[in-house]
């Protein structure tokens, strides 16, 4: 049984904050695709559609003084996935999550690029590697993926409709 719902997740202020600005149609996408992979890899799929769906949760806008992106900041100093495992994690104790899924959720968001891994020889488990290959399946070229818009209507039927996919595949799992 879950604790806690997407939907919950989703009008938080804080996921309605941050996830925004990293592009809530992405976020949507990839909670979408990680749940999907999660029941081709045996993964809990409640827990791999949060993962995916608050995967950007850190994101920290890099622009230059003339209002442009500034991809070479962006990829020498930042650090959303660490910043994003702290934030999603505090986000979903708050909301009553299981804490060992809080964990497992926040770790998933920790390891989902290769920006935050260590340097050598690095084993993902499965959940980790599901978010990594859900918002890789979702990019697009000059990070147009986190500028993708859908109006907030259909981003709360297809929230819903994700939420009514999972209970349904926990039932089905027996979870």
């Amino acid at each position: 049984m879950r604790q806690v719902t997407l939907k919950e997740i989703y009008q938080h202020q804080i996921t309605q904050k941050y996830v925004r600005r990293s592009g809530m149609a992405h976020a949507i996408s990839v909670a979408y695709h990680s749940f999907r992979l999660a029941l081709q890899y045996n993964v809990n799929p409640d827990w791999a559609a949060k993962a995916g769906f608050l995967h950007d949760i850190g994101h920290y806008e890099w622009y230059k003084d003339d209002g442009e992106w500034d991809y070479q900041q962006y990829r020498e100093f930042d650090i959303h996935p660490i910043k994003g495992a702290e934030r999603a994690h505090k986000l979903l104790v708050r909301l009553g999550e299981d804490l060992q899924a809080a964990k497992e959720i926040a770790h998933a968001i920790l390891y989902h690029t290769d920006s935050a891994l260590p340097e050598g020889n690095f084993k993902l488990n499965s959940l980790q590697q599901i978010v990594h290959l859900a918002d890789e399946k979702d990019k697009k070229p000059g990070d147009q993926h986190h500028y993708s818009k859908i109006d907030r209507q259909k981003e709360l039927l297809l929230i819903e409709r994700l939420d009514q996919e999972i209970d349904r595949s926990m039932l089905k799992l027996g979870m």
